[in-house]
């Protein structure tokens, strides 16, 4: 295999060996796809059906929920698929597909994560400005520019990883196409270009990170100067769910990409890229309806009404 184009096929990680587990594992996915379908779904049509939920917040949890529907879409049907049919291919075209939609969704995500920490900063630290700051018109453009840097990020590692001339078999260590698993295939000093176009992309993400730590130390410091308990609780409860999803995306991320190979097998890299690729779209949901009582009361009456309208 000379380069990219002779490769038809990638053989992806199965999750088995044999055909028990295979099936256990079809089940298990099937689970986790329908909960992250309906908690996501039913966030998106509250937030969408009640006006009391046209703010800022909640906006940006509806983008935030319509990207974890894309970015769980992306990994698990194939996996599904491949469980199923005991097989572990995915055609070429299909793998750069996967690659491109997982990095949109995941890189849109994490720039929309920063975002929701600006809301948060301005709602608790700026609140007589919250309006101006955060108008209708300003959130469009920020969810937007979140959505477009997601994009241009995808369309930049995809185009320079399918790129490269790929001689080193087509066995890809991963259940899904990724960055990582494509360089170890290539055969050319050329993919030290992608591993450029990563470090400034880790630089990015560095930035993004450190900005949501000074956005919760300045809310942090302006919620402990509330004098009633009762304030301070209520402040700080509005950020607890998106300080758990931030801690739970950037966690497993951080792991799986900065664990010490000395620790690095097969199976356990597995076992931490399911973490980061399909727990957190289906947790964020749990995650949000559970602290947030305005949106559990919006969630019981859409389930109601459903329910009384079949």
């Amino acid at each position: 295999m000379s380069n990219g184009s002779s490769i038809t096929e990638f053989l992806l990680l199965p999750f088995a060996d044999t055909r028990e587990l295979q099936l256990l594992h079809f089940w298990l996915f099937l689970g986790i796809s329908l909960a992250a379908l309906l908690g996501n779904s039913l966030i998106i049509t509250a937030i969408a059906c009640d006006h009391h939920l046209h703010t800022p917040m909640y906006f940006f949890l509806l983008n935030l929920s319509l990207l974890d529907l894309g970015s769980i879409s992306t990994t698990l049907p194939k996996a599904m698929a491949n469980s199923l049919l005991d097989t572990m291919a995915i055609s070429f075209q299909g793998c750069a597909v996967q690659l491109f939609f997982f990095l949109f969704f995941i890189s849109a995500e994490y720039f929309l994560l920063t975002v929701m920490a600006y809301d948060r900063y301005v709602a608790i630290c700026k609140p007589l400005h919250y309006g101006t700051l955060l108008s209708n018109r300003a959130c469009v453009h920020m969810a937007a520019a979140a959505w477009g840097t997601g994009f241009l990020t995808a369309v930049l590692h995809t185009a320079n990883t399918f790129s490269l001339p790929l001689c080193q078999g087509n066995a890809v260590d991963q259940f899904f196409c990724e960055i990582p698993q494509i360089l170890k295939l290539s055969c050319s000093h050329s993919y030290l270009r992608e591993v450029g176009l990563i470090m400034v992309g880790v630089c990015v993400a560095f930035g993004c990170f450190v900005f949501i730590v000074v956005s919760y130390v300045q809310i942090l410091r302006v919620v402990l100067r509330i004098p009633s308990e009762q304030g301070r609780h209520k402040a700080f409860s509005t950020c607890l769910p998106h300080l758990a999803v931030v801690s739970l995306f950037i966690s497993t991320v951080m792991f799986a990409y900065l664990k010490p190979p000395s620790i690095s097998s097969p199976s356990l890299d597995l076992v931490v890229s399911f973490l980061y690729s399909v727990v957190p779209p289906a947790v964020n949901p749990l995650i949000y309806s559970m602290r947030n009582q305005e949106l559990k009361d919006v969630l019981r009456k859409v389930c109601v009404y459903s329910f009384f309208q079949h």
